[in-house]
Parts: structure tokens; C-alpha cells; sequence
């Protein structure tokens, strides 16, 4: 068994601009006197910065642990997909410049109604990948064109004579 968690200093990003955008929006809508279109858009951005760092303290506070037979997430928020049961797999690339230089991944596993989702920054993203990538291959799950692409970008090779005949989808294939 494996246990990844997302490390604080990963995180205190994420605090930061949501204390940037929360405390700023609450200010002057305590302060001043702004109308009710000023104030109906001062408060959607505290609420969606308030969202923002909610989301990021559950996932300060969550921890994924890896066994042979699941993946499972603990904390607030509890997740498990047994890896016999998993029924699809989405690696997606944000990319923060134009030069696609800077961004992160996320992975998103279903199975059934169990969803879990991780982005990079979480340690050992890249064994839980492999691993993710090799369940996906062994239930024969169809992969999209941007999904294999970027299993590509992180060294995950998965066996090229099987993809074809399991229909997981390759670089011109068609």
C-alpha cells in the first residue's frame, strides 16, 4: 500500500489567492456602500473565492491511499474505486501559458458512481498514474486521444499490440 497526500507547500498557492480574492470582496462590501449591482458582484466573488478555499482545505485534508485491488480517498470528502471495477480514465493538461510550458494534470477515475479526482501536485502522481493507466488497460477502457497523449508526456507506455484490440484509442488511429 501507498499513501499520497498533497503536500502544504503544493497548497499555500491556492490559500493565498483565495485569501486574496475573499477578504477584498468581504472589505468593501462591509465598508462602503456599493448597490445592489455592486454588492450582487462583490458577493459572488467572495462566495466563489470562499468555494475556492473550502476546496482546497478538503483537499489539504485528504489522502489517497493505493493497494493492489483499489484506490481509496479518506478524509471529508471518501472516495474508493476498486480497480477491477474501473470504467473510465481522463488525464487532461491545464495550461497556464501559451507555450504550454506551465500547467498541471489532473486524472479523473470513475467507477460506477465513485469518482475521484488529483491533479500533479499530489506526491507520487506519477505511480498513480502507472497504475491508473494499467487497470484502464487491463479492463480494456477506451482512452481519447488527449488522455494517451499525455500518458505519452509522463513515460506511461502501455502495451501498443493490445491497444487495438482492447479499443483503446492511439495517436492516427482512427
Amino acid at each position: 500500500m501507498t499513501r499520497h497526500i498533497y503536500p502544504p507547500s503544493a497548497l499555500v498557492g491556492d490559500y493565498l489567492r483565495a485569501i486574496a480574492g475573499f477578504v477584498p470582496a468581504v472589505a468593501v462590501l462591509a465598508i462602503a456602500p456599493v448597490g445592489i449591482v455592486g454588492g450582487t458582484m462583490l458577493g459572488g466573488f467572495a462566495t466563489l473565492f470562499a468555494v475556492f478555499g473550502v476546496r482546497t482545505a478538503l483537499r489539504h485534508c485528504t489522502s489517497i491511499e493505493m493497494t493492489q485491488r483499489a484506490l481509496r480517498a479518506s478524509g471529508l470528502l471518501r472516495a474508493s474505486i476498486r480497480w477491477n471495477e474501473l470504467d473510465r480514465m481522463k488525464l487532461a493538461y491545464y495550461s497556464t501559458r501559451r507555450d504550454r510550458r506551465g500547467g498541471w494534470m489532473q486524472l479523473k477515475l470513475r467507477a460506477g458512481w465513485s469518482t475521484l479526482r488529483m491533479d500533479s501536485r499530489i506526491e507520487g502522481f506519477s505511480q498513480l498514474v502507472s497504475a491508473s493507466a494499467a487497470a484502464a488497460e487491463r479492463r480494456g477502457l477506451p482512452l481519447d486521444p488527449a488522455t494517451s497523449a499525455n500518458l505519452r508526456a509522463l513515460g506511461v507506455e502501455l502495451h501498443a499490440a493490445s491497444l487495438p484490440r482492447r479499443g483503446i484509442v492511439t495517436e492516427g488511429a482512427e
